[in-house]
C-alpha cells in the first residue's frame, strides 16, 4: 500500500450507514501484509439475492470461477475477500485453497461452503496459504456488526492509498432503502465486464435475475468506462447483494426487470458505481490528475467507446497531461489508430472550454499560456469532436507518471 494518499483523493469519507442484513468484521490474517488487516468477512441475512460481473479475462483467478459458479445460483450466506494475494495463476492449489476458504468461511458463518461468495487481490502467481483463514475466521464471525465501514474497504486494499466507499438511499413503494458499497483498486485497471473488486448492499427485496439485469446496465457506463494502465486484472470481480430486510417496512418484492418502482432505485444503484469508478480512477497509481476523456460526433457510441479508450490508454497522451502540455498531436495520434472512422479535417480538440484544434489544424484562436494555466487543474476534461455522426462516450482515466513505474517496479519486493 503507497504511503501517501492520492492528492485526487476525496477530502473526507462518507458516514455509511449500517445496511438492514449486513453484518461484517475484519482480521489479520498475515497473508502478505504485516501489522494490518487483510481479511473481510462478510454475514448476509436469510434470503439474500445476488447478482454479478467478473473479469473477461482468459486467465481469471480460482475465486472469480468459484463465483462464476455461485452466480448460477442468485443466493448467498457470506463473502470472504483477502488482500495481498490474487489466488491467480495458482492451478490445482489455487483451486483447492478457494474450496478451504469456502468451507473454513461457512463454519465460521454457519452456512455451507456453495453460499459463500469469495474475492482474492494481491499478487499474481504465488500460491495462498488458506490454513490462514482457519486461524481468524472463527473469531471473526463472533465480531460481525453492521459498522464502520471504512474498516471494510480499508481490509481490501492493495497499492490503494485511500478506502473507497459510497452510499445513497432511494425510495421504494415510499420506503426508503440504503444502497451502499465499497472498491478497491489502482493499478492493473481497464475492467473489461482490476485487481479491481467491488461489492455492493441493498436491503432492498430484488430478485436475483432482476439485480443482475440492472447491473449489467449499469456497469457499462461505470466501471466498464475506467481505464487507469489498460491492463485487465484477473481477478476483477462486482458483486451486487440485496439482503430483503426492507420487506419488514413494508417494501414489496421486485420480481420483473420492468417493475416501474425500480426506476429510482436503478439510477441510484448506477449512481453509487460511478462513484465508486470515479474513486479508483482518482487512486490510479502515482495519478496527480483525474482525466474525463469525452468523444463526440462518432458514427456510434460503441466507436466513440473505442475512441476514447484509445486516447485514455496512450502514454503518450497520459504523460504529456502529467507534464501539464496540452499536446493534441498525441491526442490526435490516439484518434488515428483506434481503428474506427475518423476524418483528420473534421476533428476538434478541446481541453476544459478552450478548444485547441479545429477542422484538422490548430485553432486559430489559440493561446498558449491559457491552455497551459488549464493543464495545472487537478481535473482535466479532454474533448475530442469526431464530426460524423451522433455517438458519444466519457472514459475515465488519470495521467502517467513516474511514481506509476516505482510502485509497479517494485511491487513484489
Amino acid at each position: 500500500m503507497s504511503a501517501s494518499v492520492s492528492p485526487l483523493a476525496p477530502k473526507s469519507l462518507p458516514e455509511v450507514p449500517p445496511v438492514p442484513g449486513v453484518a461484517f468484521a475484519t482480521a489479520e490474517a498475515g497473508i502478505r501484509y504485516k501489522g494490518r488487516t487483510d481479511v473481510l468477512l462478510m454475514a448476509f441475512a436469510p434470503g439474500t439475492t445476488v447478482a454479478g460481473v467478473t473479469t473477461r479475462s482468459r486467465c481469471p483467478s480460482a475465486p472469480v470461477e468459484w463465483c462464476r459458479d455461485l452466480l448460477k445460483k442468485g443466493k448467498a450466506s457470506g463473502l470472504v475477500v483477502n488482500s495481498g494475494n490474487a489466488n491467480a495463476f495458482t492451478g490445482k492449489k489455487g483451486r483447492e485453497a478457494t474450496k478451504l476458504t469456502a468451507e473454513i468461511g461457512a463454519k465460521a458463518l454457519g452456512c455451507k461452503p456453495g453460499e459463500v461468495f469469495l474475492a482474492s487481490t494481491g499478487v499474481i502467481g504465488e500460491p495462498l496459504d488458506a490454513t490462514k483463514f482457519a486461524g481468524v475466521l472463527e473469531a471473526t464471525a463472533a465480531r460481525l456488526s453492521g459498522g464502520p465501514w471504512e474498516d471494510a474497504a480499508r481490509a481490501i486494499m492493495t497499492t490503494d492509498t485511500f478506502p473507497k466507499l459510497a452510499t445513497a438511499r432511494v425510495l421504494i413503494d415510499d420506503v426508503p432503502v440504503t444502497i451502499s458499497g465499497i472498491a478497491k483498486g489502482a493499478g492493473m485497471i481497464a475492467p473489461d465486464m482490476a485487481t479491481m473488486l467491488s461489492f455492493i448492499f441493498t436491503d432492498a427485496p430484488i430478485a436475483a435475475g432482476v439485480l443482475q439485469a440492472m447491473l449489467d446496465k449499469a456497469v457499462k457506463t461505470t466501471f466498464n468506462a475506467v481505464t487507469i494502465d489498460g491492463d485487465t486484472s484477473t481477478s476483477d470481480t462486482l458483486l451486487v447483494f440485496a439482503t430483503g430486510a426492507a420487506k419488514a417496512r413494508g417494501v414489496r418484492p421486485a420480481k420483473d426487470p420492468a417493475d416501474p418502482r425500480l426506476r429510482a432505485f436503478r439510477h441510484t444503484l448506477k449512481a453509487v458505481m460511478a462513484d465508486l469508478a470515479e474513486q479508483v480512477a482518482r487512486d490510479g497509481e502515482g495519478a496527480r490528475k483525474l482525466v474525463r476523456v469525452h468523444v463526440n460526433g462518432a458514427v456510434s457510441n460503441k466507436s466513440a467507446r473505442r475512441i476514447a479508450m484509445s486516447i485514455a490508454n496512450s502514454p503518450l497522451v497520459k504523460t504529456a497531461v502529467a507534464g501539464e502540455d496540452a499536446n493534441w498531436g498525441r491526442v490526435v495520434m490516439a484518434v488515428g489508430k483506434a481503428g474506427e472512422p475518423a476524418e483528420r479535417d473534421l476533428l476538434s480538440i478541446s481541453f476544459g472550454a478552450i478548444r485547441v484544434a479545429h477542422v484538422g489544424a490548430r485553432d486559430p484562436s489559440y493561446d498558449e499560456a491559457v491552455v497551459s494555466d488549464y493543464m495545472k487543474s487537478d481535473v482535466i476534461d479532454l474533448t475530442v469532436e469526431i464530426g460524423l455522426g451522433r455517438g458519444s462516450d466519457t472514459v475515465l482515466t488519470c495521467d502517467l507518471t513516474k511514481e506509476y513505474v516505482a510502485i509497479n517496479g517494485d511491487y513484489r519486493s
